[in-house]
């Protein structure tokens, strides 16, 4: 019997498939989105309308195309990785000309109904692309160079077009995330220690690039990372951020204000509170405890993906779950960093619990990915 054989005949069909269902993994994603429902509701001062409610929606409708994209089988995706791919860059392109401006990024699609952020869109349809080339690759050809400049170039590119929104948060997850897809599709560990030292190289020359002709970032991006290194220079302006930050983390202590009672959040002292920087509210609510609490959930998270990659028997679906399992992991994890100041702050915000559209969508389609794998495995 053939493989493509056994895998039809030991996958389950119809409705079956509802009961082939990571429901763990689903009730572990309703609890983190409940939490991120809960903190917007403080933060809104009780009410429901402002944020709570249309993030409810959103998730809503999340869940809907999680079940819909998990019944689908995983060689579908597969066929459809490289459209997929093709379409985000595409949509990339048309933002760069004529996307919807606003706080001084041009990064958004105005569908009417909701913004799209197509660099979103690119982080799991990136993952599908690599995760489709390395499973067409002969294991013999992948540490070659041609074979490894290809996928370079895809990682590449998406990347150039976000950094010119500018979006340098969303640009460090789709090249974080890509490395991560070649890494642990075995590409020769020489490959990645010749980029850290370009990467050095680059800091390098974006320090020295500094007030000149051939300025490599924004003076905006600038000010953030000397906030990130000295947020005390400048405490009203640009480190007005991560020192309010800071701020409501500590007066958090072990088991929080209590809900509805942070100072920082409630008497409007913590920016972009029910986005980027509403771990903070939570942290200042629930303190130690509700922050330790949030982030054992997306470790549960991380692990249920990671099992389900390593135990899958097809190698399209491993990267992929792997691939979705690290980008995940890059979300919380600088989301978390940038607001207790041991990362700079980027824009990037924290999954299933920040105030957004494009972010939950596009993450809860990613879950759907999961579950499709999971179902459809060999059994």
């Amino acid at each position: 019997m053939s493989f493509l054989e056994y895998n039809v005949k030991t996958t389950p069909s119809g409705w079956r498939k509802v009961l082939y269902l990571n429901w763990a993994l689903i009730l572990l994603l309703i609890a983190v989105a409940s939490v991120g429902f809960l903190m917007l509701y403080s933060i809104a001062g009780g009410q429901l309308s402002r944020w709570a409610e249309p993030q409810m929606k959103r998730f809503a409708l999340g869940l809907a195309a999680m079940f819909v994209v998990a019944m689908v089988p995983i060689w579908f995706w597969r066929n459809m990785s490289a459209l997929a791919y093709g379409v985000s860059l595409l949509l990339l392109l048309y933002v760069e000309f004529f996307g919807t401006v606003g706080m001084g990024a041009q990064r958004w699609i105005d569908l009417g109904f909701m913004r799209l952020q197509p660099s979103e869109l690119m982080k799991i349809t990136l993952v599908m692309m690599l995760a489709a080339y390395y499973d067409w690759l002969d294991l013999g050809k992948k540490s070659r160079p041609l074979y490894v400049a290809i996928p370079l170039a895809l990682i590449l590119v998406p990347t150039f077009l976000t950094v010119m929104q500018p979006d340098l948060g969303t640009a460090i997850l789709l090249s974080l995330g890509g490395g991560a897809v070649m890494f642990v599709a075995g590409v020769h560990w020489a490959y990645f220690v010749a980029v850290i030292a370009a990467g050095v190289g680059t800091v390098s020359a974006v320090f020295a690039s500094r007030g000149t002709a051939w300025q490599l970032l924004q003076d905006y991006q600038y000010r953030r990372i000397d906030t990130f290194l000295d947020p005390t220079n400048d405490p009203l302006g640009a480190g007005y951020h991560i020192t309010q930050s800071q701020i409501a983390l500590g007066s958090g202590g072990w088991t929080g204000r209590g809900f509805m009672e942070g100072t920082q959040s409630r008497l409007n002292f913590l920016p972009e509170k029910h986005t980027d920087f509403i771990f903070t509210t939570l942290a200042e609510e629930f303190g130690f405890v509700g922050a330790a609490s949030l982030l054992a959930l997306y470790v549960l998270i991380l692990v249920f993906c990671i099992v389900t990659a390593l135990q899958h028997r097809d190698r399209y679906a491993s990267l992929l779950v792997m691939g979705i399992a690290v980008a995940f992991f890059l979300y919380f994890a600088i989301n978390m960093a940038m607001v207790m100041g041991l990362a700079p702050v980027v824009g990037v915000p924290l999954p299933l619990v920040s105030y957004g559209g494009s972010a939950m969508l596009v993450l809860m389609v990613a879950f759907g990915l999961v579950q499709s794998a999971h179902i459809h495995r060999p059994r």
